[in-house]
């Protein structure tokens, strides 16, 4: 009996400590999240297991070309996964399958996206966008299917999760994610 409690007690001291140091992680650091749908493809694809970084957005801004997690602007309770374009006070033009970013006090900027998508690729739609100052332009990598900004508009800051910083599933693409160079 003695043997028993003593046994008991040891692995509800362990699953305490456990839960100490993983609950924090979870809720404040990093956070799981699962692909679904095609809109990332062929960079993220259905049913991928990403991490996704937390803590970075509270010590700087995000960057154009980071793949992001949010809440759906239209449905607070849905999570998507989107690629940023446009960054806040810019101007996103999206015109003949090309995405110009203007900035004040500077040239027009044609996007270069051949690190995370093919030339085939068209970007779809005529549009022309200021974002205001706490607002993000997002697309999708998978353009003929996604839903995105060009459908429903910008993201504010405040509905950023965070970045993704890691595939952990499939095993055979784990990786850590980089931010294309522009």
């Amino acid at each position: 009996m003695r043997k028993t409690l003593s046994f008991l007690w040891e692995t509800l001291k362990v699953l305490i400590i456990a839960l100490v140091i993983v609950v924090p992680i979870r809720y404040f650091l990093f956070q799981p999240f699962f692909v679904r749908g095609q809109s990332m493809e062929p960079n993220f694809e259905n049913g991928d297991y990403l991490i996704i970084d937390e803590l970075s957005y509270r010590f700087r801004s995000p960057e154009r070309g980071e793949a992001i997690v949010f809440k759906y602007p239209q449905d607070t309770t849905q999570r998507y996964i989107k690629r940023i374009i446009g960054l806040p006070g810019e101007t996103v033009e999206i015109e003949n399958g090309k995405i110009t970013i203007y900035k004040e006090n500077s040239e027009p900027k044609i996007l270069n996206e051949s690190d995370y998508l093919s030339l085939n690729i068209q970007t779809t739609g005529n549009l022309k966008i200021t974002l205001g100052e706490n607002e993000y332009f997002v697309l999708g990598d998978n353009r003929p299917v996604s839903s995105d900004s060009r459908r429903w508009g910008t993201v504010p800051k405040d509905d950023i999760i965070g970045r993704v910083y890691l595939r952990a599933w499939p095993i055979s693409a784990l990786a850590k994610i980089e931010v294309p160079n522009y």
